[in-house]
């Protein structure tokens, strides 16, 4: 009884054996075309992979989609900072360009002024302007301890603007020549300009002499008097009027504006000639330069 069981057992793993090596020879054989049952697993094994890959693939595609999306809002949002910069660096560099050019000007200038006159020019900024519009009165980043005194005369690149009038530690006040109001004979003496600007014109020095006396609102111009008829007489409209030797407070050979006309006097005595600013923009100064005459040992 026990060794028939064994048998049938023995018989059933035979047949088994055998159908696998036939499945096997079905399989590794080369056919042109596939069996009823390997046909049917196959549709069923794809139709089964397809219906799984889709949403698969869509929920792939839409996680891809929204990381993209993120991906190019950092990269705008990185573009519209590294945008930002740049234009902040070109305004930056538009104005240190400006500037640059700016100070190259007043720094030609001064070596020009340096080799004709041996004067020292400090630059200074102007820091503020007086808010009385009946004081043309600016103030500059340069005091006592940078060495300014009170009455140094202050020019720009084009020419003399005015005179140190008031001078604290770090900073100082420049009276500008438009504040000159002596036409009506009265005013302090600190709105005279120290009662006027000794004058000549360049080139013309040993022949025609006069001051600087006030600012005239109605010619638009400064008034030079006190010109006698040989200085008249060589006195022509578009010459250079600079300051002379003979004035106490400012050095000689400033530029300080050009002749645009000239007239008799009131009392028919000497001469008077209008006189145009180099400096015509008075309340528009950037940087000024301060003139320190070198004192004499």
């Amino acid at each position: 009884m026990f060794r028939l069981l064994g048998n049938k057992k023995l018989l059933t793993l035979l047949l088994a054996l055998m159908v696998f090596i036939a499945l096997m020879g079905l399989t590794l054989s080369r056919r042109s075309e596939l069996t009823w049952p390997e046909r049917v697993i196959k549709d069923t094994v794809a139709w089964t992979q397809g219906w799984l890959y889709k949403p698969a693939r869509y929920a792939a595609g839409f996680f891809r989609d929204v990381e993209d999306l993120k991906n190019t809002y950092k990269e705008n949002k990185q573009l519209k900072k590294t945008l930002a910069q740049y234009a902040q660096d070109t305004m930056r560099l538009n104005m240190l360009e400006a500037q640059n050019k700016h100070l190259q000007e007043i720094l030609g200038f001064t070596e020009r002024q340096k080799n004709a006159d041996n004067y020292q020019y400090m630059v200074a900024e102007v820091i503020s302007v007086s808010p009385d519009p009946y004081s043309n009165t600016v103030n500059i980043n340069l005091g006592s301890l940078d060495g300014i005194k009170e009455n140094m005369a202050v020019m720009s690149v084009e020419g003399l603007i005015g005179r140190v009038s008031r001078v604290s530690n770090f900073t100082s006040s420049v009276q500008l020549l438009v504040d000159m109001n002596t036409e009506s004979g009265g005013g302090s003496a600190e709105r005279q300009l120290e009662k006027g600007i000794a004058a000549t014109v360049l080139g013309k020095e040993d022949k025609v002499f006069g001051t600087i006396e006030y600012y005239s609102n109605e010619e638009q111009g400064l008034i030079m008097t006190r010109i006698n008829q040989i200085s008249e007489m060589s006195l022509e409209v578009g010459d250079t009027v600079v300051t002379s030797a003979l004035g106490q407070i400012f050095p000689k050979g400033l530029v300080i504006g050009e002749i645009t006309g000239k007239r008799v006097g009131d009392f028919g005595i000497n001469y008077v000639a209008t006189v145009k600013p180099k400096a015509t923009d008075f309340r528009h100064l950037r940087e000024v330069l301060v003139v320190k005459v070198p004192e004499v040992e």
